[in-house]
């Protein structure tokens, strides 16, 4: 069928002649009335329980987002090594050691010929431990994987390394500024 035969098939109709029954109105009132007066007439506890409920959901909702936060900030910090295998917590153990006891003798050989390069060296391990940081959390995201875990003791050894590197300096420094005084006084 085309378009015009469709509408001249509907042309002559008019659908608009139906009445609503006499007391319509009066009817659908009366059962708007009976409906609100109905709610009206509930038991108020019904009506208490909806807010309660819903803000103990809010309460439930927000407990389980602030754990899921912090718990992932736990579980971060407590992906080390060690958290590995009691092999990997040794290995962590003694690199950790061998930093501080490296640092103490660092910081012990901070002088004013030695500053700027004191200073320098505990930026550079500052940036190390920024490293770390990021690769612990990499450590929880990857599953322990055994890239990551290489990866950190890489970042042990890059701090040794360093440490060892500038103390050796700072022995440098020491020997040529003793071998001037010893030139200048004779």
């Amino acid at each position: 069928m085309k378009n015009n035969d469709f509408e001249d098939l509907f042309e002559g109709l008019n659908f608009d002649i139906e009445e609503p029954h006499s007391g319509h109105r009066e009817r659908f009132f009366k059962k708007l009335d009976d409906q609100t007066s109905t709610e009206k007439n509930s038991p108020k506890v019904k009506r208490l329980w909806t807010p309660i409920i819903a803000i103990a959901a809010s309460f439930l909702l927000a407990f389980f987002l602030i754990g899921e936060f912090f718990g992932n900030d736990i579980s971060a910090k407590n992906s080390d090594l060690a958290s590995i295998s009691p092999e990997m917590k040794q290995t962590q153990e003694f690199y950790t050691g061998m930093i501080s006891r490296e640092l103490n003798s660092l910081k012990q050989e901070k002088s004013p010929e030695t500053r700027a390069i004191v200073n320098d060296a505990l930026k550079q391990m500052e940036k190390l431990e920024k490293e770390y940081d990021e690769l612990r959390l990499d450590l929880v995201e990857s599953g322990k994987d055994n890239r990551v875990i290489h990866a950190m003791i890489q970042n042990f050894q890059k701090r040794i390394d360093l440490l060892n590197t500038v103390l050796s300096q700072i022995e440098n420094i020491k020997t040529l500024k003793n071998n001037n005084h010893e030139n200048n006084i004779i």
